[in-house]
């Protein structure tokens, strides 16, 4: 339930180069560490284990990075947006720079439901010559195989531009489908249809953007 007596600041971040490499655990605990070198006025659960009151965003896959990440973080006093904003900046490493602060309602849906459309932006290890998006994936969940219909998480087309790919997905209630997964089965069948050597992979990977489900 939310407290109404608490703040809640969206702070949006980048979480790019070697850093894409950190789980979501060891994201979490650098930015509690930023938060805390900043100062700021962060609200503390009540229990036996009490901790910082955090939410984070979708969570990124392994050495997936991302230029529109955020986290809710629940203040016990209120600070100008851009003043929080300067204090995290100050406190945090280049490659998890903080972009911006804005606060949003107690009320408002969970950050790691807030925005289930995501747009990812792929820099592939060769520009090939067509983009071939397969039909199903089969992905691995508690041992067990299960088939993805691509079509029920992607949303519009997947733009080709040389050696880059753009690509839209969105969460859905009943699950989702990892970009990771996606570019994987989307790289094969590029490669099966001869519309590129093999060994093709992403020498970059971005989230550029999160937002609500229209």
């Amino acid at each position: 339930m939310a407290d109404p007596r608490l703040f809640r600041l969206r702070v949006t971040f980048q979480e790019t180069g070697r850093l894409a490499l950190l789980s979501h655990l060891e994201l979490a605990r650098a930015l509690e560490r930023a938060v805390r070198r900043a100062g700021l006025p962060y609200a503390v659960s009540q229990g036996f284990s009490p901790h910082m009151r955090i939410a984070f965003g979708a969570a990124l896959p392994v050495g997936v990075g991302g230029t529109a990440e955020f986290f809710d973080l629940f203040l016990t006093d209120y600070l100008a947006p851009d003043k929080a904003l300067a204090a995290l900046q100050e406190a945090s490493p280049a490659d998890l720079m903080p972009t911006a602060a804005v606060y949003v309602e107690p009320k408002a849906p969970a950050a790691s439901v807030a925005c289930p459309v995501s747009t990812y932006e792929v820099r592939l290890s060769e520009a090939p010559a067509a983009i071939v998006v397969p039909e199903t994936i089969t992905v691995v969940r508690k041992k067990k195989e299960k088939v993805l219909t691509t079509a029920d998480f992607l949303v519009g087309p997947v733009e080709h531009d040389g050696a880059t790919v753009r690509f839209t997905l969105e969460a859905k209630p009943t699950g989702s489908l990892r970009a990771d997964a996606f570019l994987r089965e989307l790289s094969a069948a590029t490669v099966a249809a001869g519309h590129a050597a093999e060994g093709l992979h992403p020498v970059s990977f971005l989230r550029v953007v999160q937002r609500e489900a229209r």
